[in-house]
Protein backbone atom coordinates (compact mmCIF):
# COMPACT_ATOMS: atom_id res chain seq x y z
CA UNK A 1 0.00 0.00 0.00
CA UNK A 2 1.29 3.96 -1.19
CA UNK A 3 1.72 5.73 1.54
CA UNK A 4 -0.03 8.95 1.22
CA UNK A 5 1.92 12.50 1.16
CA UNK A 6 0.65 15.01 3.42
CA UNK A 7 1.31 19.06 2.92
CA UNK A 8 1.59 20.31 6.36
CA UNK A 9 0.06 24.14 6.19
CA UNK A 10 2.95 25.81 5.58
CA UNK A 11 3.74 24.16 2.33
CA UNK A 12 0.32 24.81 1.64
CA UNK A 13 1.18 28.80 2.32
CA UNK A 14 4.32 28.09 0.15
CA UNK A 15 2.71 26.52 -2.90
CA UNK A 16 0.12 29.16 -3.18
CA UNK A 17 2.31 31.68 -2.96
CA UNK A 18 4.59 30.38 -5.60
CA UNK A 19 1.41 29.87 -7.83
CA UNK A 20 0.61 33.54 -7.72
CA UNK A 21 3.83 34.62 -8.25
CA UNK A 22 4.28 32.31 -11.58
CA UNK A 23 0.93 33.45 -12.11
CA UNK A 24 1.84 37.22 -12.16
CA UNK A 25 4.99 36.87 -14.04
CA UNK A 26 3.31 35.19 -16.77
CA UNK A 27 0.38 37.58 -16.90
CA UNK A 28 2.29 41.08 -16.85
CA UNK A 29 4.79 39.36 -19.23
CA UNK A 30 1.73 39.15 -22.08
CA UNK A 31 0.05 42.59 -20.43
CA UNK A 32 -0.50 44.61 -23.51
CA UNK A 33 -0.32 47.39 -22.15
CA UNK A 34 2.51 49.33 -19.85
CA UNK A 35 4.81 46.72 -18.64
CA UNK A 36 5.01 49.44 -15.38
CA UNK A 37 1.28 48.81 -14.87
CA UNK A 38 1.54 44.53 -14.83
CA UNK A 39 0.52 44.00 -11.37
CA UNK A 40 -2.18 46.30 -11.32
CA UNK A 41 -2.94 44.84 -15.29
CA UNK A 42 -2.53 41.02 -13.70
CA UNK A 43 -4.49 41.96 -10.26
CA UNK A 44 -7.95 43.05 -12.59
CA UNK A 45 -7.44 39.98 -14.22
CA UNK A 46 -7.76 37.68 -11.70
CA UNK A 47 -9.62 39.57 -8.62
CA UNK A 48 -10.34 42.48 -9.58
CA UNK A 49 -13.20 41.75 -12.55
CA UNK A 50 -16.00 42.33 -9.39
CA UNK A 51 -15.25 45.68 -8.96
CA UNK A 52 -17.40 48.68 -7.70
CA UNK A 53 -19.38 50.05 -10.55
CA UNK A 54 -20.06 53.56 -9.03
CA UNK A 55 -22.81 54.56 -11.77
CA UNK A 56 -21.00 57.83 -12.80
CA UNK A 57 -22.08 58.88 -16.14
CA UNK A 58 -19.98 59.55 -19.41
CA UNK A 59 -18.89 63.34 -20.04
CA UNK A 60 -15.98 62.47 -21.55
CA UNK A 61 -17.48 62.30 -25.31
CA UNK A 62 -18.78 65.54 -24.74
CA UNK A 63 -15.60 67.19 -24.73
CA UNK A 64 -14.92 68.08 -28.01
CA UNK A 65 -13.69 71.88 -29.05
CA UNK A 66 -11.39 71.90 -32.22
CA UNK A 67 -8.52 73.80 -32.56
CA UNK A 68 -9.99 76.05 -35.01
CA UNK A 69 -13.18 77.12 -32.63
CA UNK A 70 -10.48 78.83 -30.29
CA UNK A 71 -6.99 79.45 -31.25
CA UNK A 72 -7.27 83.18 -31.97
CA UNK A 73 -8.67 83.88 -28.88
CA UNK A 74 -6.21 81.75 -27.12
CA UNK A 75 -3.41 83.35 -29.24
CA UNK A 76 -4.92 86.99 -28.38
CA UNK A 77 -5.24 86.27 -24.91
CA UNK A 78 -2.22 84.63 -23.87
CA UNK A 79 1.85 85.58 -24.46
CA UNK A 80 3.51 85.92 -27.35
CA UNK A 81 5.62 82.74 -28.26
CA UNK A 82 8.90 82.21 -26.58
CA UNK A 83 11.74 80.81 -28.58
CA UNK A 84 12.92 79.69 -25.68
CA UNK A 85 13.39 78.57 -21.49
CA UNK A 86 15.24 81.69 -21.38
CA UNK A 87 12.60 83.84 -22.67
CA UNK A 88 9.94 82.04 -21.09
CA UNK A 89 11.55 83.06 -17.36
CA UNK A 90 11.62 86.42 -18.28
CA UNK A 91 7.88 86.19 -19.12
CA UNK A 92 7.86 84.92 -15.34
CA UNK A 93 10.08 87.70 -14.46
CA UNK A 94 7.30 90.27 -15.69
CA UNK A 95 4.43 87.78 -14.00
CA UNK A 96 2.57 87.50 -17.33
CA UNK A 97 3.05 83.75 -16.57
CA UNK A 98 3.33 81.73 -13.41
CA UNK A 99 5.01 78.47 -11.79
CA UNK A 100 2.51 76.15 -11.25
CA UNK A 101 3.21 73.35 -8.39
CA UNK A 102 1.31 70.50 -6.91
CA UNK A 103 -1.89 71.72 -5.48
CA UNK A 104 -5.22 71.05 -3.93
CA UNK A 105 -6.33 67.81 -6.33
CA UNK A 106 -3.45 67.95 -8.68
CA UNK A 107 -0.15 66.87 -9.46
CA UNK A 108 2.45 68.07 -11.49
CA UNK A 109 4.29 65.07 -13.66
CA UNK A 110 7.98 65.78 -14.56
CA UNK A 111 7.49 67.65 -17.63
CA UNK A 112 9.75 66.76 -20.38
CA UNK A 113 8.32 68.39 -23.49
CA UNK A 114 6.79 71.42 -21.52
CA UNK A 115 7.46 74.10 -18.76
CA UNK A 116 5.39 74.46 -15.59
CA UNK A 117 4.05 77.69 -16.16
CA UNK A 118 0.97 79.45 -17.23
CA UNK A 119 -1.12 82.75 -17.17
CA UNK A 120 -3.04 84.25 -14.30
CA UNK A 121 -6.33 82.32 -15.97
CA UNK A 122 -4.99 79.40 -16.50
CA UNK A 123 -3.69 79.26 -13.42
CA UNK A 124 -7.08 79.76 -11.56
CA UNK A 125 -8.56 77.39 -13.90
CA UNK A 126 -6.31 74.25 -12.61
CA UNK A 127 -6.65 75.68 -9.67
CA UNK A 128 -10.64 75.19 -9.77
CA UNK A 129 -10.84 72.09 -11.23
CA UNK A 130 -8.70 70.64 -8.81
CA UNK A 131 -11.13 71.67 -5.88
CA UNK A 132 -14.17 70.86 -7.65
CA UNK A 133 -12.63 67.29 -8.83
CA UNK A 134 -11.95 66.82 -4.47
CA UNK A 135 -15.25 67.94 -3.99
CA UNK A 136 -17.06 65.41 -6.67
CA UNK A 137 -15.23 62.78 -5.33
CA UNK A 138 -15.13 63.17 -1.37
CA UNK A 139 -18.34 60.91 -0.93
CA UNK A 140 -16.56 58.19 -2.49
CA UNK A 141 -13.78 55.33 -1.58
CA UNK A 142 -11.41 57.39 -3.62
CA UNK A 143 -11.90 60.99 -1.84
CA UNK A 144 -8.30 62.79 -1.85
CA UNK A 145 -7.23 61.50 -4.85
CA UNK A 146 -5.51 63.68 -7.14
CA UNK A 147 -5.19 64.21 -11.39
CA UNK A 148 -1.90 64.68 -13.31
CA UNK A 149 -1.01 67.52 -15.40
CA UNK A 150 1.23 66.03 -17.83
CA UNK A 151 1.96 69.24 -20.42
CA UNK A 152 1.93 73.01 -20.39
CA UNK A 153 3.56 76.05 -21.66
CA UNK A 154 5.81 75.12 -24.72
CA UNK A 155 8.48 76.59 -26.14
CA UNK A 156 9.40 77.11 -30.24
CA UNK A 157 12.87 74.85 -28.95
CA UNK A 158 10.32 72.57 -27.57
CA UNK A 159 7.97 71.81 -30.50
CA UNK A 160 11.01 72.24 -33.07
CA UNK A 161 12.16 69.38 -31.12
CA UNK A 162 8.60 67.27 -30.80
CA UNK A 163 8.87 67.65 -34.77
CA UNK A 164 11.72 66.05 -35.46
CA UNK A 165 10.11 62.74 -33.69
CA UNK A 166 6.81 63.52 -34.44
CA UNK A 167 5.82 65.77 -37.74
CA UNK A 168 1.85 65.96 -36.35
CA UNK A 169 3.60 68.27 -33.53
CA UNK A 170 1.71 71.23 -34.00
CA UNK A 171 3.37 74.61 -35.04
CA UNK A 172 0.04 76.37 -34.04
CA UNK A 173 -0.64 75.09 -31.03
CA UNK A 174 -2.43 76.44 -27.58
CA UNK A 175 0.46 75.38 -25.65
CA UNK A 176 2.55 78.49 -26.99
CA UNK A 177 0.43 81.13 -25.50
CA UNK A 178 0.34 79.94 -21.66
CA UNK A 179 -3.24 79.29 -21.46
CA UNK A 180 -3.33 75.03 -22.07
CA UNK A 181 -2.70 72.00 -20.09
CA UNK A 182 -2.87 68.57 -20.62
CA UNK A 183 -4.47 66.56 -18.00
CA UNK A 184 -4.25 62.64 -17.75
CA UNK A 185 -7.01 60.75 -17.53
CA UNK A 186 -5.06 57.42 -17.18
CA UNK A 187 -3.16 57.88 -14.33
CA UNK A 188 -4.35 59.35 -11.03
CA UNK A 189 -2.80 59.50 -7.48
CA UNK A 190 -5.15 57.75 -5.14
CA UNK A 191 -4.99 57.09 -1.29
CA UNK A 192 -5.88 53.13 -1.66
CA UNK A 193 -3.71 50.16 -1.93
CA UNK A 194 -5.32 49.06 -5.40
CA UNK A 195 -6.90 51.16 -7.91
CA UNK A 196 -9.25 48.95 -10.05
CA UNK A 197 -10.60 49.34 -13.61
CA UNK A 198 -13.74 50.73 -12.78
CA UNK A 199 -11.92 53.03 -10.02
CA UNK A 200 -10.24 54.77 -12.63
CA UNK A 201 -13.56 55.07 -14.94
CA UNK A 202 -14.83 56.74 -12.25
CA UNK A 203 -12.20 59.02 -11.51
CA UNK A 204 -11.90 59.76 -15.29
CA UNK A 205 -15.48 60.35 -15.77
CA UNK A 206 -15.74 62.58 -12.79
CA UNK A 207 -12.93 65.15 -13.93
CA UNK A 208 -14.80 64.90 -17.00
CA UNK A 209 -18.17 66.39 -15.70
CA UNK A 210 -16.06 69.20 -13.76
CA UNK A 211 -13.64 69.94 -17.08
CA UNK A 212 -17.43 69.83 -18.82
CA UNK A 213 -19.72 72.15 -16.53
CA UNK A 214 -16.23 74.92 -16.41
CA UNK A 215 -16.55 74.39 -20.17
CA UNK A 216 -20.66 75.51 -19.89
CA UNK A 217 -19.38 78.34 -17.93
CA UNK A 218 -17.63 79.47 -20.43
CA UNK A 219 -14.57 79.52 -18.56
CA UNK A 220 -12.30 77.12 -20.75
CA UNK A 221 -12.62 75.00 -23.79
CA UNK A 222 -11.67 71.31 -23.68
CA UNK A 223 -10.68 68.00 -26.10
CA UNK A 224 -11.16 64.61 -24.82
CA UNK A 225 -7.64 63.36 -26.61
CA UNK A 226 -8.09 59.61 -27.27
CA UNK A 227 -4.79 58.35 -28.70
CA UNK A 228 -2.90 60.73 -26.43
CA UNK A 229 -4.73 59.40 -22.97
CA UNK A 230 -5.55 63.04 -21.73
CA UNK A 231 -8.15 66.09 -21.45
CA UNK A 232 -6.81 69.09 -23.48
CA UNK A 233 -8.03 71.74 -21.61
CA UNK A 234 -7.55 75.85 -22.59
CA UNK A 235 -8.43 78.65 -20.02
CA UNK A 236 -10.89 81.52 -21.50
Amino acid sequence: MSKRIRVKPLGYLVLTVAGLLTAFFILSAVSPKDKNEGFRWFINKTIGRGCIRYGQPVFSRKLRDMLPDYIAVSKAAGIEKCRDEKELLAMAAERKVFRIRNGRGYRIEDLSHSYPYLTKDGKKLVREIGKRFRKKISGSPLRASDFRITSMTRTEEIVGNLRKANSNASENSPHFYGNAFDISYARFTAKKWFVTDCDRSYLKESLAEVIWQLREEKRCWATYEINQGCFHVVAR
